[in-house]
């Protein structure tokens, strides 16, 4: 097997800071998924992050965050329960 090389990843300051999101919604074409991640306080709102990615990479994602959640979930004792969806009409339609 190759060795593998590490690879150094640099974050700019205004990356670093994060954006809040609320809200997401998620599209996609048979070659890509966007995911729109949004700040909604009605009467309006603003897309903060869209990130577009190959459903193979969607697979992973998924995958990560589904052990993670787990992993959250196992240290804090507690299974986190889904909360229900906005309702439409807060300014945006799904």
């Amino acid at each position: 097997m190759p060795e593998q090389k590490k690879i150094g990843i640099k974050i700019t300051d205004d990356v670093l800071a994060g954006v809040y999101a609320n809200a997401m919604r998620v599209t996609h074409t048979q070659e890509e998924f966007l995911l729109d991640f949004m700040n909604v306080f009605p009467p309006q709102g603003i897309v903060t992050a869209r990130i577009v990615i190959s459903p193979g990479h969607l697979r992973r994602i998924v995958n990560a965050l589904n052990d993670n959640l787990s992993k959250y979930e196992q240290k804090i004792g507690k299974k986190i329960e889904p909360i229900d969806e906005p309702q439409p009409g807060i300014g945006f339609t799904p």
